[in-house]
């Protein structure tokens, strides 16, 4: 029933972008906040970002700050993560998660997509 599928990945060279798209149903996507995780080879599972209901509050883990942009289009049900001067250690596989309890501290984490494969190397 829910569904999250996100596309946009593929290979790039350093310093290069690629924008990642998350396409949301089965649930009512502007009443979640939303994130963007990643999970490298030689890495745990990373919290990259996330973005409450409404647009309105980001938040960024320190290693992709001003690189990385995400934003929301709920009309849409898309989620978007933009990735700017790309390095390397960025080759990971992307997730979009629905995200619950971000007003009250306690994340939780319900949805999950099948991610989307980024691969920065020259």
């Amino acid at each position: 029933q829910v569904q999250l599928v996100e596309s946009g990945g593929g290979s790039a060279q350093p310093g290069e972008s690629l924008r990642l798209s998350c396409a949301a149903s089965g649930f009512t996507f502007s009443k979640y906040a939303m994130s963007w995780a990643r999970q490298a080879v030689d890495k745990g599972l990373e919290w990259v970002s996330g973005v409450n209901s409404d647009g309105s509050e980001t938040y960024y883990m320190d290693s992709v700050k001003g690189r990385f942009t995400i934003s929301r289009d709920n009309a849409q049900n898309t989620l978007y993560l933009q990735m700017n001067s790309l390095k390397p250690q960025d080759t990971a596989l992307y997730y979009c998660v629905a995200t619950t309890g971000w007003d009250t501290g306690v994340l939780e984490y319900p949805y999950w997509g099948q991610g989307t494969q980024v691969t920065v190397s020259s």
